[in-house]
C-alpha cells in the first residue's frame, strides 16, 4: 500500500495512531488495506499535498460535513491570503529591480512598499 501511494509504511502507521486512517487488521492483526481504506488513504495524502496538516486532515475527514467544510474554508482562506502576499512580494521584488534609484531605501516608492507591509 505504501508502495503503491509512494509514502513510507511508517506514515501509514502514523495516519492510523492520528485517527486520519482506518484499516482493519486480521486475527493476526496483520493490517489489511481494502478498497475504502485505499481511497481513505488517497484522499490523506491528498489532503497532506495541498497543505493541510494532519489534524486539519482528520477534521475535514469528519463525519459531520459543516465539521468538514469550516476546516477546508479555513484553508482557503489562508491560502487565498498566502497568494495575496507572495503577489505583493513579486510586486516588490519587480519594483526593486527597475527601481531607477541606486539605493533602496532613497526611493519613495520602495519607501511605501516597505510601509504597507
Amino acid at each position: 500500500m505504501a508502495a503503491e501511494l509512494g509514502i513510507e509504511a511508517h506514515v501509514l502507521r502514523h495516519w492510523e495512531h492520528e485517527g486520519a486512517l482506518t484499516v482493519r487488521r486480521d486475527d493476526n492483526g496483520y493490517r489489511l488495506y481494502d478498497d475504502n481504506a485505499v481511497e481513505q488513504a488517497r484522499t490523506v495524502l491528498k489532503l497532506r499535498r495541498v497543505g493541510l496538516s494532519l489534524p486539519e486532515v482528520v477534521a475535514a475527514m469528519a463525519p459531520k460535513k459543516s465539521t468538514a467544510q469550516a476546516v477546508v474554508r479555513a484553508k482557503i482562506a489562508a491560502l487565498e491570503n498566502e497568494i495575496l502576499s507572495r503577489q505583493q512580494a513579486i510586486t516588490f521584488l519587480r519594483h526593486a529591480v527597475e527601481c531607477r534609484h541606486r539605493y533602496l531605501d532613497e526611493c519613495p516608492d520602495c519607501a511605501n512598499f516597505v510601509r504597507d507591509a
